[in-house]
């Protein structure tokens, strides 16, 4: 393979442990996560620390960073509601994404700033983004934080209590990879699609 470099995780900064970890860690998908606070105000924001984590029951989670203490709204929002919602972006949407990422006043919409339509949920109140070709209705299971003292990230964990997809990305309950036409996070400014694609059989073992 060739000569390599080690890094020891104690030697790194923090910029150079996350140079290191968001650029090996790829692609990784993006939740786009819709929270409202106690008056109602919708919030939307990125997270590319997210994940499906488990199908019984179904849930998923993102990691909000906290910084000095001071906490994103979407991890205040979700922890004081018990509900989220997670959209999925594609290529249609990515640059809407990456507008709502912008770092407003609280309390200021996101969803006027990017030029999207919050659209209500069924299940919960947190709103979702109309323009997501799918969207899923979370409440809040649990919040761990990471990293103590002090804490550094609080990861958020929601059980999917209702799917909502687009008729033209389903087949069944199967997805079309093409029509769905999702984006994940590289590091820096990079985002990848999943357009190349191929298929691996499970072995089978005698």
């Amino acid at each position: 393979m060739g000569p390599r470099t080690s890094f020891a995780t104690a030697d790194l900064d923090q910029v150079d442990r996350y140079k290191l970890l968001t650029g090996l860690v790829v692609p990784r998908p993006i939740g786009w996560i819709g929270t409202a606070d106690p008056d109602g105000r919708p919030n939307l924001a990125p997270y590319s620390f997210f994940q499906a984590v488990a199908s019984n029951p179904p849930t998923v989670l993102f990691s909000a960073g906290v910084f000095n203490g001071h906490e994103k709204d979407s991890l205040v929002n979700a922890r004081t509601s018990g509900e989220f919602t997670c959209n999925l972006v594609d290529g249609a949407t990515a640059k809407a994404m990456n507008a709502s990422s912008a770092e407003l006043d609280r309390g200021e919409s996101e969803f006027d700033f990017a030029g999207l339509t919050p659209d209500s949920s069924i299940d919960i109140a947190a709103p979702r983004v109309a323009e997501a070709k799918a969207s899923l209705e979370c409440r809040v299971t649990q919040i761990i934080g990471i990293g103590e003292p002090p804490t550094t990230n609080a990861v958020v964990f929601g059980e999917v209590v209702r799917f909502h997809v687009a008729d033209a990305v389903l087949d069944g309950t199967r997805i079309d990879f093409d029509a769905l036409d999702a984006i994940g996070r590289l590091a820096g400014d990079g985002y990848a699609t999943t357009r190349d694609r191929f298929d691996l059989r499970r072995p089978t073992v005698d």
